[in-house]
């Protein structure tokens, strides 16, 4: 079983069940258990409209790759735990992660 713990843009939090999603990204994975994601590139990493910050477990996910980096060195808001959730695949690791959805960029 792969259980994430989402928090909203509105701030709610709720648990999400992803075994039925391994191999999509968790950005297509959040909107189909509808979560508003838009996301204008289409999971390429280059607008940041999937930008969310790991609040636990980020040490268990792949690196960001330089392009992921670079997108987000676009936003004025991104941190140390920020990543493009069109750039994480569902897979066994993700179990347990929390993540907070952050604001559409302008």
């Amino acid at each position: 079983m792969i259980q994430i713990t989402v928090e909203d843009r509105q701030g709610s939090v709720r648990d999400v069940r992803l075994d039925g999603y391994v191999g999509q990204s968790l950005m297509e994975t959040l909107k189909g258990e509808g979560y508003d994601m838009r996301a204008t590139c289409g999971g390429l990493a280059l607008c940041a409209d999937c930008h969310c910050l790991i609040l636990a477990g980020e040490r268990d996910l792949e690196p960001a790759k330089d392009a992921e980096l670079i997108t987000l060195d676009t936003r004025p808001d991104a941190q140390d735990n920020s990543r493009l959730s069109c750039q994480i695949r569902v897979a066994d690791q993700l179990d347990g992660i929390n993540i907070r959805l952050m604001g559409y960029a302008d």
